[in-house]
Formats: structure tokens, C-alpha cells, sequence
């Protein structure tokens, strides 16, 4: 299969997108609703990770943005049952977005890849934090 340099593009800023609201959500619950300073960084910290290593590629990714054409834009999400469903969510949303930036990105750099997976974990390590949390 041929690779398309703009068709990766467009699924690493889908991804990048779909993991940066991810974790805004999360760094939400953590600060507004949980008042834990330590889970508010750490999902900080990811999200600033991912922003510092896809910044330099920004204007590839803006260019090969497609909206308009995006058959995923009429996806129905359905509805949150609670506040432990909607960190759930978000987490798997988060956490799934960062293995696919992990895999595609390794078409272009090996140590992309690398840092990707380091966020993933770190995310991962975060969702047993969270659950913790929950428990109390």
C-alpha cells in the first residue's frame, strides 16, 4: 500500500485532537471536581508533553485537515451515565488516540513513536490514580 504523507497527517491531527480534549477533560475532573493538585499535573504535564512533541510538525498537520469531509463528524457518542462513566471514557479516548499517534508516527521518526508511548503510559499510570479516587 502506498503511503500518503497528507492521508497520515490527517489521522495524526485527528488523533492529537482527540487526545488533547481527552485530557482537557480529565485535567478538569481532577482540578474542579476531585481538588487533586497532583492528578491536575500529571494530566497537565501529558498534555503538555504531547503539545512540545507535535508542535514543530503543526503546519502539516493544519494543512492536511479535512473537516469537511470527515465521515466521523455525524458519529453519535451517546450519552454519559455518570460522572465515572465520562472518565472512563475519556481515559480510553485518550489512551486509544495515543497508540494510534504512537504506530503512525513511526512512519516518520523512530523517537516520535518513542514519546508517544512514554505519554501513554504516563496516562495509563494517571487512570489507576484516578481510580483510586473513585474509591474513596
Amino acid at each position: 500500500m502506498e503511503q500518503n504523507n497528507q492521508d497520515i497527517y490527517r489521522v495524526l491531527d485527528a488523533n492529537i485532537n482527540r487526545a488533547r480534549e481527552g485530557l482537557r477533560v480529565l485535567e478538569d475532573v481532577a482540578r474542579f471536581i476531585l481538588n487533586h493538585s497532583a492528578l491536575t499535573l500529571t494530566i497537565r504535564r501529558s498534555r503538555h508533553r504531547l503539545d512540545t512533541a507535535v508542535r514543530e510538525s503543526y503546519p502539516q498537520l493544519i494543512a492536511a485537515r479535512d473537516t469537511g469531509s470527515d465521515e466521523g463528524r455525524g458519529f453519535n457518542e451517546g450519552k454519559r451515565k455518570d460522572l465515572s462513566g465520562l472518565i472512563i471514557a475519556n481515559f480510553k479516548r485518550v489512551e486509544e488516540a495515543m497508540r494510534v499517534l504512537e504506530e503512525f508516527s513511526k512512519l516518520f521518526s523512530e523517537r516520535a513513536g518513542k514519546k508517544f508511548k512514554k505519554i501513554r503510559f504516563e496516562i495509563y499510570a494517571a487512570e489507576k490514580e484516578f481510580s483510586k479516587q473513585k474509591e474513596k
